[in-house]
This record gives C-alpha cells, sequence and structure tokens, in this order.
C-alpha cells in the first residue's frame, strides 16, 4: 500500500484486543492501563501520547482493515515525540549498555539529545553500539544470557516497537499471549486452566523451544517481517540491530543467529517469528487436521498444546519437530513431553492401576491435577520448587549484605520482597506455598538478627511480632481463573 499520510505524531504502544474469533479460552480483552508513571506526568507528556495515539492510530486501523497490504512508509512515526515516550518508558534504574549513559544522565539534556538522534535515525547517520553482555542466574542453576543495549538503541528500538505493535497486534493469535501489550502471564493461565477445566483436554503437550533467543535466523526473521513491513529503513534499522554484535571480554562478536534477548525490541521479534513458524501453523493444523478437540497456549517460547487423545498429540508433536527444524530451530528434548493430564487423567490412571498423572511446569507454576473440597477435579497451581528455593537464596544473601542494617530498614526492603512475590505466585490453589515462603522470610530473617552478635537472643516469639509489623500477611491477590475470566468474556 501506498505510505499512510504522513504526521508529526506516534503512538503510545496501547493493547487493542483480538477480535478474531478464537476460542474463549485463547481470547483476551483490553485491559486497564497500567499506572506506570501517572505520578510523574505533566500536561506536555500527556499531549505527547495524545498525539502518538492520534498518529498511529490511522496504521492499527489500516492494518486491521487490509490483513495482507504492506506498509511502505513507517520511519516518519519515528519522530521525536515517539522518541520521548519510548524514553520515558524505560526503566531508570536499567543498567547501562556499553557507553554507560543511565537513564539520569539523558534526561539532563533530554530535548537537544532527543532532536539530534532523530535527525540522525532520519539522514541513516544513526549507528548502534554492541550490546554489552551480561548473564543471570537461573532457577536451575545455570545462567540466562543477556543483551543490554545502549540507551539510545533502547530508545529508538522503543519506538520503532510502537510503530510494528499498531501493526501487528491485529494480526497475532489468540492464543499469544508473551510480550503483548496489555497482556501478561496470569492471563496465559487463566487460559489455561479454564481450557482444561472446560474442555476436552485429557492429554498435555508441554513443549519448550531450545535456546530460542539464540537460535532464530535473521535471514527468516526479515522474510517474515517483509511480509507486512516494505519501507526499507525500518528493515534496515532491524538490521543494523541485528549485525550490532555483542560485547564479552572486549570481544564484539557478530552472528547471523539469535535477536540479543534483553533488547526492546527482542520480543517483539521473537513474536513475529514465531507467529510464522508457529503460531499461524498451528492454528491451521487444529482447525484442518485434528479430529478432537485442541486448546493451545503460548507465551514467548513456552508452548503448551491440550489435546482430546494421545495419538493426536503425538503426532503433533512429530509435526512440530519437523516444522521447527525448517526453520532453525529444536525443542528441548528434556523439557518436550506428551503426558496424560485432565479432569478424567486420574481416574482413569487409577483404573488402569497406574500412579497419579504427572505434572508440568508452566510460567512459574506447577500444575497438578487435584481435587476440591467436594472431591471434584480441580486443577492446582503452586510455585515451582526450584524458582521457590532460588528466590530463598537470593533473599538469604542480600539479608547477609544487609546484616547490620537497622531492623526497619531490613523489615521495609523484605516487605518489598514479600509483596512482589505475592503480586505473581498468590493464586488460589498456592496458599501453602506462600505460607512457606514467608516462614522461611522470617526465619532467615531471625537468623540473620542472631548473626548480628554473639550475645543476641532473638526468639520466634521475638522476631514473630517483627515478621508481623513489616510483612504482608499471606492472602490471594488473584482471582479464580473462572471469576476472572468471565469478567473479561462475559457470556
Amino acid at each position: 500500500m501506498n505510505g499512510l499520510e504522513k504526521s508529526d505524531s506516534a503512538v503510545v504502544a496501547m493493547k487493542l484486543p483480538n477480535k478474531a474469533g478464537k476460542p474463549a479460552a485463547e481470547v483476551v480483552e483490553q485491559r486497564a492501563e497500567t499506572k506506570g508513571n501517572v505520578g510523574q506526568q505533566s500536561t506536555h507528556r500527556t499531549q505527547t501520547r495524545a498525539r502518538v495515539t492520534q498518529a498511529l492510530d490511522r496504521v492499527r486501523q489500516a492494518a486491521k482493515l487490509r490483513k495482507k497490504e504492506r506498509f511502505t512508509a513507517l520511519l516518519h512515526h519515528i519522530n521525536v515525540d515517539t522518541l520521548r515516550v519510548a524514553f520515558h518508558a524505560l526503566r531508570r534504574k536499567a543498567a547501562p549498555g556499553v557507553d554507560g549513559v543511565t537513564w539520569q544522565d539523558y534526561e539532563a539534556n533530554l530535548e537537544p539529545r532527543l532532536a539530534d538522534l532523530h535527525e540522525r535515525v532520519h539522514r541513516g547517520a544513526y549507528r548502534p553500539l554492541p550490546s554489552r553482555r551480561t548473564y543471570i542466574p537461573k532457577a536451575d542453576g545455570r545462567e540466562r544470557p543477556l543483551a543490554i543495549a545502549a540507551l539510545e538503541d533502547k530508545i529508538v528500538q522503543g519506538a520503532t516497537v510502537m510503530v510494528l505493535n499498531a501493526i501487528y497486534e491485529g494480526d497475532f493469535v489468540g492464543f499469544s499471549y508473551g510480550f503483548r501489550p496489555g497482556r501478561g502471564p496470569h492471563d496465559a493461565l487463566d487460559a489455561l486452566a479454564e481450557a482444561i477445566d472446560t474442555r476436552k483436554v485429557n492429554w498435555i503437550l508441554d513443549a519448550d523451544v531450545e535456546n530460542f533467543f539464540g537460535s532464530v535466523d535473521q535471514g527468516w526473521l526479515v522474510r517474515f517481517l517483509e511480509h507486512r513491513v516494505s519501507d526499507k529503513r525500518i528493515i534496515r534499522l532491524i538490521q543494523k540491530w541485528l549485525k550490532a554484535g555483542i560485547l564479552e571480554d572486549g570481544v564484539v562478536t557478530v552472528d547471523d543467529r539469535g535477536t540479543g534477548q534483553g533488547s526492546v525490541i527482542s520480543p517483539l521479534l521473537a513474536n513475529v517469528y514465531l507467529h510464522y513458524v508457529f503460531d499461524l501453523w498451528a492454528d491451521r493444523w487444529r482447525r484442518q487436521e485434528a479430529q478432537g478437540d485442541m486448546v493451545i497456549v503460548r507465551y514467548a517460547d513456552d508452548l503448551v498444546v491440550g489435546f482430546e487423545t494421545e495419538s493426536e498429540a503425538r503426532r503433533f508433536l512429530d509435526m512440530m519437530r519437523e516444522r521447527f527444524e525448517a526453520f532453525a530451530l529444536a525443542l528441548h528434548p528434556e523439557k518436550t513431553r506428551v503426558l496424560e493430564f485432565g479432569r478424567f487423567a486420574a481416574v482413569g490412571r487409577k483404573a488402569r492401576g497406574l500412579e497419579k498423572p504427572e505434572t508440568f511446569n508452566f510460567l512459574g507454576f506447577t500444575h497438578i491435577c487435584g481435587k476440591s473440597q467436594r472431591g471434584r477435579f480441580q486443577l492446582h497451581r503452586k510455585t515451582r520448587r526450584d524458582r521457590l528455593r532460588a528466590k530463598l537464596q537470593e533473599v538469604k544473601a542480600e539479608l547477609r549484605r544487609r546484616m547490620h542494617q537497622p531492623i526497619p530498614v531490613q523489615g521495609a526492603w523484605l516487605r518489598q520482597v514479600v509483596t512482589g512475590h505475592f503480586g505473581y505466585y498468590a493464586v488460589p490453589t498456592n496458599v501453602r506455598a506462600l505460607s512457606a515462603f514467608r516462614y522461611r522470610v522470617t526465619d532467615l530473617w531471625r537468623r540473620t538478627l542472631r548473626h548480628r552478635s554473639q550475645t543476641d537472643r532473638s526468639t520466634w516469639a521475638r522476631i514473630g511480632k517483627i515478621a508481623a509489623d513489616h510483612l504482608p500477611p499471606v492472602r490471594l491477590h488473584h482471582p479464580w481463573p473462572r471469576q476472572r475470566f468471565a469478567v473479561k468474556h462475559p457470556r
């Protein structure tokens, strides 16, 4: 299509509901806007966001109405307004890239720097810096490599994501939840729980893409992007980021694989890649190949697919392996498996003289075939043991570092830790794990206080009172999946 009407405005990455008519257990509608920087917004920034929204609304509408057309003029949407919005969307305390520039450093002279950055992007003089390699520990003891981009690269990537989101949010399928505006892991968890509870799910394919962010074929990725984006300047921008390389131990390495996990644009590129490699194919397979019921939930490279029969689950897995191999991806051999799971799994296995159904992990929770107090099937979700253990190890190490801080200071920090943990894991059926976490944190605190002095006599009675004053009580932060699902999808 010809370029849309040019404007000096752009858009905030707002979430639009996917109304493509997917099964109810896989669709998520718009959620209320996150609070973000509400307390810091000024009239100027509000006006900027309004201009941004108005500008990309035309892109969004065009993408929605013309599903197969390509956008030839998009770079003009990356203007000072979008760059400003992208800058304010960054985390203030994020680690700096190879340039060493922090968010606060850049803000000190923001407007001239944004104007200069905008001018360099549009005349082709912008050159991204290599990303700095760092590693963060994983729950299984291994380390996850991350690529930390320079601040200006984060800003331009954020503005580009706003533009591309306006196009792709109308294209992405309903069962894709990861790294999308207005969607989160609990939306995926709710959809999966509701599907297991109401659909004919007897077998689960628990799949994980091995080293996904490091395996993406950049050639295929560019070809996928060109299905919707024919603005060569946008494509060149993305290729610059892909070829900027990774700086590690003073050496810059450039590869034709990977998207640099940790960068601002990497999640969107990952979703585009899996949209064409998996989502469209799996959705077509469900409609044309599947004989029984089938549900799909994908969050980034974590896939859970439910089937009515084991034979279809294994046939789908075999075909998915071939599909992924054709696009340079591979399923993790240890984390990918087919297991009997669902409302009738426990009864059926018991009748055949087998043990209880296996469990599977998804988005930090272990999913278990359990029973309600009335003896009916109930999906139980509990905090993964390795995640719980890893978090407690972090708390223990940090408490040692804070050993000699005043108790109120330690308590304020621990309150943040426990509140954050509860904010994610406080779902129904997980109360025991929440109580265990709070108990262990309290015990670690007690031991830390006792180590401050040989004469310290911190008893459980004393630490219990201190914990009651500082740590939040155990309570649920999330409703039952069906309740929240019914609010979003009234019948």
